[in-house]
């Protein structure tokens, strides 16, 4: 719903795309997109958009994001993962974990973009491991984007939201800390007992790709943190890692 509702998340986005230099290609980690055993890559030159929901209004159905695709960056991407199976996909597209952030930075639908899977194969620790491979990209003009949620729990939040539980906001403030930490194990590792990690990463499959966004960190990287939101069992909260200053451009 933040595609179409006039919200701070939204306008955050739209802030963020109107300061952030112009990227040469995107690579968007979305939680919509699993598979097992090897990691995939959205290919060909016109990936199409995925509308992978229900329930929403028809306005959603109708939009298309008919940003190009990025060749050359597949077989980069391919490259740098040297050590993992990777699968060239051309029956995947753009679902809305990708369009849904990148359309409202980047309306016109110009800068090509690919999407990487996750391979729920993969342990945590191979997640970072991917994203570090990833992390020249950035150097080579490549916006990298997770799109997730640190705190998605669907069966809580239809029982809790309009409020903020203390579970979720201790959670929050935990892996916020641990992300400008830079602290990779408190990000991976949670105890048999830690109901407030069991209850926001539920299936994990909206937890993951932060990995990504932490894992791409380089040495002098400063970590913002924006539209830190919490509602019932589901948290809005964003990070930029780099430049902070653009920061500023949100309010």
């Amino acid at each position: 719903m933040n595609v179409i509702t006039d919200n701070a998340e939204r306008r955050a986005w739209q802030a963020l795309g109107r300061a952030l230099p112009r990227p040469a290609a995107i690579l968007c980690v979305s939680a919509h997109w699993e598979t097992t055993g090897a990691i995939h890559l959205t290919a060909g030159e016109h990936p199409r958009t995925i509308h992978d929901f229900g329930g929403f209004p028809d306005e959603l159905f109708q939009i298309e994001y008919p940003a190009p695709g990025a060749p050359a960056l597949v077989e980069r991407v391919a490259g740098l993962l040297n050590g993992y199976p990777v699968v060239r996909d051309e029956s995947w597209g753009f679902d809305h974990g990708s369009w849904g952030v990148v359309r409202p930075m980047f309306p016109a639908a110009d800068v090509p973009m690919i999407q990487l899977s996750l391979d729920r194969a993969l342990s945590p620790d191979q997640h970072l491991d991917v994203a570090a491979k990833l992390a020249p990209l950035r150097d080579e003009g490549v916006l990298l984007v997770s799109s997730g949620n640190v705190i998605h729990n669907l069966r809580e939040y239809f029982r809790t939201m309009g409020t903020q539980p203390d579970w979720a906001l201790e959670f929050q403030l935990r892996i916020n800390a641990a992300v400008r930490e830079g602290d990779h194990r408190a990000l991976t590792s949670f105890a048999p007992d830690d109901r407030a990690a069991a209850l926001a990463i539920n299936s994990a499959e909206h937890y993951l790709p932060l990995l990504y966004t932490v894992g791409a960190r380089l040495p002098g990287d400063a970590v913002g943190v924006f539209s830190d939101t919490i509602d019932g069992a589901m948290s809005m909260t964003s990070y930029l890692i780099g430049d902070t200053a653009l920061l500023k451009t949100l309010g």
